[in-house]
């Protein structure tokens, strides 16, 4: 089951309605989203500068660390619509083929020599950059790669240039680094790197493997996560089935291909339908007609329904609180270590997937944050106060948004402070202790192992 988290938000940043009305009122009435709109978004193909808000403060303040947790980037489908010919997209990096990065070509002489680094497990057995001329299921496009080529080198003017977060002769401990085992994540790190560090060092790149897409590495064992999972998915299931228009278009895309409706719904078509909007490439034709756009729409436009339901029924948010609590609680426990002087790394990449960062947006409360789009990022930041040296403050964005003040842990902090920051110790407080409240719980292992009243 594909799990569509988080709330959309238009650009004006007003929740739209689930309902359309016959007459809406105008000064009210958000207009209903739209499906293309928000694949296009999704798809966040490389075009004009991104601006955004990352490593802004007042001038007194001083940066001490950045962690960063990314989605890989665009890829090729992980699914295949049966009897249909795959989408014709060439992985092989060609600098002058649109789009393009000034650093790609340099970045493809630079990934053949990655002899030198360490890499955890079955990372070492993983190639450094795609390179297949039909790319194969879920590796990383040319796309996929410039995305991340231009988040690393967005990162570098602020955190490096501007910030000197890193200086020129930086040491391998002041970097954390780690990836789960796909060839896509892998690679989205390194180019992000490569644009990022200083001087990029074979030598210096030590990348750990994450078995898990949820990064909870040692703290797996936890039933009542697994129970709220399925929950979740069984109220998925349940949209899906009283949705008939979603019917209609699943049955009429069966014909089409010709094949059983149970089936074209299992090969999850919306997957591989987004790879052939996003890059450009005519829907799938057979004898018996063609995929069009309103088929599409109607899946895309079932998708935001599902996400909005998700968000009243809590099932998701319960989920995510479990799922999260490990990386988090490593996250702060980082943090704290540097608040305190400690020498910690001070630069943290987690390289993932749409299925690590929805929950963790879900659970810090992030409620109005799109679905991950391709090289989505999220940012925390760590600030030392210059005029009081003891006290630390975080930031946290998303996709170069300042999200710290919608968190459920700092919405209220904000409307009392004159600071555009949070104290670390809300931060430290709701992963050690907030997060299982609603669990009627005082720990992660309680709450992993005790049924919610």
């Amino acid at each position: 089951v594909h799990l569509i988290p988080v709330n959309p938000v238009r650009e004006d940043g007003l929740n739209p309605k689930s309902r359309k009305r016959i007459m809406p009122d105008v000064l009210t009435e958000p207009p209903a989203i739209d499906p293309v709109y928000e694949a296009r978004v999704y798809c966040n193909i490389p075009s004009i500068a991104e601006r955004s808000m990352e490593g802004h403060a007042p001038h007194y303040f001083k940066l001490v660390s950045v962690q960063v947790l990314i989605r890989h980037g665009d890829r090729y489908p992980l699914y295949a619509i049966p009897k249909t010919k795959r989408p014709d997209i060439d992985c092989m990096l060609v600098p002058s083929r649109k789009p393009s990065h000034p650093q790609l070509e340099a970045f493809i002489k630079h990934m053949s020599k990655g002899s030198a680094a360490q890499m955890d497990g079955s990372l070492s057995s993983l190639p450094h950059f795609p390179s297949h001329s039909l790319c194969e299921m879920g590796e990383l496009t040319q796309t996929g790669v410039v995305q991340h080529l231009r988040n690393g080198q967005l990162l570098r003017e602020i955190y490096i240039n501007k910030h000197k977060l890193l200086p020129a002769d930086w040491a391998a401990k002041q970097l954390y680094l780690e990836s789960t085992g796909k060839s896509r994540t892998l690679q989205s790190a390194l180019a992000l790197l490569y644009t990022f560090l200083p001087d990029f060092d074979w030598k210096k790149i030590n990348m750990r493997h994450q078995w898990s897409t949820i990064f909870c590495s040692g703290s797996c064992d936890c039933p009542m996560r697994n129970h709220y999972l399925e929950e979740e998915q069984r109220r998925q299931y349940s949209l899906r089935v009283k949705n008939n228009d979603l019917e209609k278009i699943y049955v009429d895309m069966a014909r089409i291909v010709g094949i059983p409706t149970r089936q074209l719904r299992a090969s999850n078509p919306i997957d591989s339908l987004l790879c052939y909007f996003c890059h450009n490439v005519s829907f799938p034709c057979t004898k018996a007609g063609c995929i069009n756009m309103e088929h599409f729409k109607v899946i895309k436009r079932h998708q935001l329904k599902d996400e909005r339901e998700r968000q009243e029924k809590k099932l998701y948010f319960l989920y995510a609180l479990l799922a999260t609590h490990p990386l988090l609680n490593q996250t702060v426990n980082r943090l704290q270590r540097i608040a305190e002087g400690k020498k910690e790394e001070v630069f943290v990449l987690y390289s993932a997937h749409d299925v690590t960062l929805s929950p963790v947006l879900s659970a810090l409360g992030i409620t109005e944050a799109r679905f991950p789009r391709f090289a989505a990022r999220l940012v925390f930041e760590l600030w030392q106060d210059g005029k009081r040296p003891k006290e630390h403050f975080i930031r946290i964005l998303y996709n170069g948004a300042d999200v710290t003040f919608q968190t459920s842990f700092c919405k209220d902090h904000y409307k009392r402070s004159s600071k555009p920051m949070c104290p670390l110790e809300k931060f430290v407080n709701f992963v050690r202790r907030d997060m299982f409240l609603i669990f009627n719980s005082t720990s992660y292992n309680d709450a992993c192992h005790r049924r919610a009243l």
